[in-house]
């Protein structure tokens, strides 16, 4: 369910116009409503209302410090993957003991940042990682609380680059050898082992996977308590998928229902880390058409929208419906909507039927609140969109638009190439 619905032949955001957040904001723009993102946040979160749980928010779905904030004010926390979304969390008033901290790659800096904030708890992803964070721990005199991730290898059928818990994937520790590394945790330190943690990909359509990883890390969790290892925690990662096209994925009372069968008598708390299921749907880009083009093979709908903006179809060949912003009574015509990048793979759609727009008009492209300005670029040297977000009938920019300026204000010149200038 989202807020974005045709009034007459007008697309409307909650209760504004998209057309007139276009015209105003500029285009390309990412707007999001938030009775969306508090509607999918309470559905996904009431789901699990019978257990003790908390429901932190994947930051690297949609990292803007107002969804970040509204998500806070609705009782959730975060999941990070960088010190920048810790930054980011910490900002927006996310208290530190709801903070989880995921990632193959965390610097010394970062983890010398989330053991001063004192977090809830790492997400160790290896034991190399592990040792590293009990030295940094040991440095400062403090005890950081962790949980491995485990890699149960579980195929979450769907794309290979959202693909996180199988052996041939990069994240996690392999369940087979989780046991041993439990035990190295345990013998170190300055290390307080708080739970076991399981991710297996993004945007899964069905609760099968989920509820097999489920199974074998509830063998995991029997045989660390009869080796005396105490699990607090189960963090079950997210992944739910959302509609795009035609997928069918399982609502998130269905996947509680399905994961709370498997966990009679666990005696954990529940964390669970939803990023694409929450504001996935809750978001558009709206850009602007600056072309048609015809040749004998294609004809080509020219957007100031690109894969710098949004670069999940150029990356991933993902499907996002298009639609105009104001609807039209033409004929379909089966085009290829691109953007203005130097490059052959920016595009949009590929072989998309729809109304043939012209010049001027706005079109919203669907589903792209998860991993669209999160993942968007500086490429071509174009300033990143501005973000909007819609409550009821009035809208505020939650970020600018970047300017020509923004873009090379972090640059310098060496002195030799000033000299040379001068003169």
């Amino acid at each position: 369910m989202h807020h974005f619905q045709y009034r007459g032949d007008e697309l409307y955001c909650e209760d504004v116009p998209v057309r007139r957040i276009a015209e105003e904001a500029g285009t390309p723009c990412y707007i999001y409503s938030k009775a969306t993102l508090c509607h999918h946040f309470r559905v996904f979160d009431s789901a699990f209302k019978d257990v003790p749980h908390l429901t932190c928010y994947s930051v690297k779905a949609n990292s803007n410090i107002a969804v970040l904030k509204l998500f806070n004010s609705l009782g959730g926390g975060v999941d990070i993957v960088s010190g920048g979304e810790l930054f980011r969390a910490r900002k927006a008033g996310i208290p530190a003991e709801k903070i989880v901290y995921s990632g193959v790659g965390k610097t010394v800096d970062e983890i010398d940042f989330a053991l001063n904030e004192n977090i809830l708890m790492f997400n160790i992803e290896s034991t190399d990682e592990l040792e590293q964070i009990n030295r940094r721990a040991t440095a400062k005199g403090v005890k950081a609380k962790i949980a491995l991730r485990v890699n149960p290898d579980i195929d979450p059928n769907t794309h290979p680059y959202i693909s996180t818990g199988m052996n041939k994937n990069k994240f996690g520790i392999a369940i087979d050898t989780a046991l041993k590394a439990y035990e190295q945790a345990r013998a170190l330190s300055n290390i307080e082992i708080l739970g076991v943690d399981c991710h297996i990909g993004s945007q899964l359509t069905e609760v099968t996977p989920f509820v097999d990883a489920l199974k074998r890390l509830r063998t995991l969790i029997g045989k660390l308590r009869k080796i005396g290892v105490a699990i607090r925690f189960l963090d079950l990662g997210g992944g739910l998928g959302i509609v795009y096209d035609q997928e069918s994925p399982p609502q998130p009372r269905e996947y509680a229902d399905a994961i709370l069968r498997e966990l009679v008598d666990i005696d954990c708390t529940l964390i669970f880390e939803p990023g694409r299921v929450i504001v996935g749907n809750a978001g558009i880009l709206a850009v602007k058409v600056l072309y048609t083009k015809r040749t004998q093979t294609k004809n080509f709908v020219i957007t100031d929208g690109g894969m710098n903006d949004l670069v999940r179809p150029s990356l991933y060949g993902s499907y996002h419906y298009i639609q105009t912003v104001m609807k039209s009574q033409r004929n379909t015509e089966i085009v290829d909507v691109v953007g203005p990048i130097c490059e052959s793979g920016d595009f949009l759609a590929r072989d998309r039927g729809m109304p043939l727009p012209t010049a001027g008009e706005y079109l919203a492209v669907m589903s792209a609140g998860a991993y669209g300005f999160t993942m968007s670029s500086n490429y071509n040297s174009r300033p990143r969109a501005p973000e909007v977000l819609v409550n009821g009938s009035e809208y505020h920019l939650i970020r600018r638009r970047e300017t020509w300026e923004d873009l090379v204000a972090p640059e310098s010149l060496p002195p030799y190439l000033n000299e040379a200038c001068a003169r």
